[in-house]
């Protein structure tokens, strides 16, 4: 009954993460070698894991982007005149961290889209938190 008890405790917490993680826990015969402490932590670091999923799904669906893409999807061959370090120095993200902007222009084919979708997504991933304040302003990773 307790087990029940708990369930529905962390439904209405919406620790939807650590019920998860409690099912796998009693699914595996050597969780129960683990000691208290081990598996709160256990519990605890799935819950985390699973809430920083869901906020970066809800970010990256928030953004809109056309493309699903990351850096490592671009092909330098193709003769459209991308530089590997350019595009290297976008995805790093640093014009997001000094509230800069970044306008990607040219012909028709040249790979805008594919080029800007790495750097649009690394934000969401990293999920610079900015905080702004009355006279100031300060990012932390």
């Amino acid at each position: 009954m307790l087990y029940e008890q708990t369930v529905g405790k962390l439904q209405g917490m919406k620790l939807f993460g650590m019920l998860e993680a409690l099912d796998e826990q009693r699914r595996q015969a050597r969780s129960a070698d683990l000691g208290f402490e081990d598996r709160l932590a256990l519990l605890v670091e799935h819950q985390w894991i699973w809430k920083e999923n869901r906020s970066l799904a809800t970010r990256l669906q928030h953004a809109r982007l056309k493309i699903q893409a990351c850096v490592e999807d671009i092909d330098y061959r193709h003769p459209r005149g991308l530089q590997r370090s350019v595009i290297e120095s976008l995805a790093t993200s640093e014009w997001v961290r000094y509230h800069q902007h970044c306008i990607i222009t040219g012909p028709t084919g040249l790979g805008k889209s594919i080029s800007a979708a790495p750097s649009a997504t690394k934000p969401a991933v990293t999920a610079t938190a900015c905080v702004t304040g009355p006279s100031q302003s300060s990012c932390a990773n």
